[in-house]
């Protein structure tokens, strides 16, 4: 099969744009969907055609499948890239892609579905010899006795989670057996009105436990790898401000380990594309806690360290080439982290759309930045806050430090409020730099705790 002549991609923002670029690069010609709130968006000025698919609001533009696959039609396009977010984890908008005649640049809709669920993934998880968290086996039962029993069994603190959930939502950590079923009530009908379905697990609240992941690679033809760690504890509210690859101070022997299971596990179930596997890490022993089945927005921290251009890959595999490389052939070098860098206020994080008066990037050795902004642009109050990403690699993981100190320096941004200053404090921390802090980090460092 032929590479793909011709994306809709179907995401907005820095994303989409990074995908413009790696399709460029191929000789794909791309299709541009954007809301009217998006017309001035520096990809669809790029992209070989545009397509208005709606207003303002997500539900009316970026997750109304049929003006998404409409844009496809018309514009004769062969395959949809869904980026991530939006539609990009939905196995019904994977379906009716494929069943329009058009190739879903992501895993199958069956696997989209098995790992989305994050009680089948778990379960999936354990028969593939993957380690998980302590907790039920299952969806927890509607008798609040049987749940009771549970909870003296895993062991206080819980956490009860919406097996449809992600990006932080569905989720409430209890501490005593007098808090539990208000909880188990309260989660259920969030699970609910968020992923119109109630079903929810409990696992085992570890205390102290960081936030590492495997990105993996497979194709169509039972090939697959792993591209090693990304450490993603920096966290505040279950939202990734900081990543870095590979995560510090874990033992080699351990991480080739777990990342051929993650491997043979995608063999297993017939996964293709990219994926992530999260964990959370503790005392030396990794818990699976579930799969993201799209391209992740810190995949370029492992680009930096592998050399593997993680977007072309996507658009090589939904083409039908295979892997041109085995796991001993992925070689690593070096250390890179990513500063997320949002339109919020740096002390309450509240949204701080506008327009930008002043937009320099940095730059020198070892700097990349992915962003779509620039001098003049108009961030919306519709959307995520994520206006770009600084990303830096070095030989050491001190030089890439250093590095993103610099960068942070360089950064301007006028007009809005943004979160470097965060990021500058974050890299002068001696804790973070020594490396290894938990995900409870930030949130206590802020007083949030």
């Amino acid at each position: 099969m032929p590479m793909l002549d011709k994306v809709v991609i179907a995401n907005r923002g820095e994303i989409a744009l990074r995908i413009l670029r790696a399709c460029r690069e191929l000789g794909i010609r791309t299709v541009a969907v954007y809301s009217t709130a998006d017309r001035d968006l520096k990809h669809v000025k790029l992209a070989d055609e545009a397509v208005c698919i709606g207003p303002a609001p997500s539900s009316e533009s970026y997750l109304n499948m049929p003006r998404i696959i409409s844009a496809a039609e018309v514009t004769d396009a062969q395959g949809i890239h869904p980026g991530y977010g939006f539609l990009s984890e939905n196995a019904d908008f994977a379906e009716r892609v494929e069943k329009s005649g058009f190739i879903f640049i992501g895993p199958t809709p069956a696997s989209i579905r098995l790992m989305g669920d994050k009680v089948s993934a778990k379960n999936m998880m354990k028969k593939a010899g993957i380690p998980t968290v302590p907790g039920s086996d299952g969806a927890l039962p509607l008798d609040d006795a049987a749940v009771v029993k549970i909870a003296r069994q895993v062991g206080y603190p819980i956490i009860i989670k919406a097996a449809g959930g992600g990006g932080g939502r569905g989720m409430r950590v209890v501490h005593t057996e007098a808090a539990l079923i208000g909880a188990l009530g309260m989660t259920r009908t969030e699970a609910k009105a968020a992923f119109n379905n109630d079903t929810v697990y409990m696992e085992k609240f570890l205390e102290h436990p960081r936030h590492v992941e495997f990105q993996v690679l497979a194709d169509s033809f039972g090939n697959a790898v792993h591209l090693g760690t990304r450490d993603c504890s920096m966290q505040r509210r279950h939202q990734k401000v900081i990543e870095e690859a590979p995560a510090p101070g874990i033992p080699q022997k351990l991480i080739d380990k777990v990342g051929e299971r993650c491997a043979e596990a995608c063999r297993t179930i017939g996964y293709r594309g990219a994926g992530t596997f999260e964990f959370l890490y503790e005392k030396e022993q990794f818990f699976f806690i579930e799969m993201n089945t799209r391209v992740q927005v810190e995949h370029p921290v492992t680009e930096m360290i592998t050399g593997i251009d993680i977007v072309k890959e996507q658009l090589r595999i939904a083409s039908g080439e295979k892997l041109g490389y085995r796991q001993k052939d992925v070689a690593f070098r070096g250390h890179a982290f990513e500063a997320r860098i949002n339109a919020e206020d740096p002390t309450n994080f509240r949204p701080s759309p506008g327009r930008i008066n002043s937009w320099h990037a940095p730059g020198g050795p070892g700097v990349r930045v992915d962003s779509h902004v620039y001098n003049g642009y108009t961030v919306p109050p519709n959307y995520d806050s994520l206006i770009g990403k600084i990303i830096t690699h070095g030989h050491t993981r001190d030089i890439a430090a250093a590095r993103m100190r610099g960068a942070l320096e360089e950064t301007v941004v006028e007009g809005i409020k943004t979160n470097v200053p965060l990021h500058r404090d974050l890299f002068d921390d001696a804790n973070f730099l020594r490396g290894g802090t938990d995900i409870h980090y930030l949130e206590k460092k802020l007083g949030m705790k």
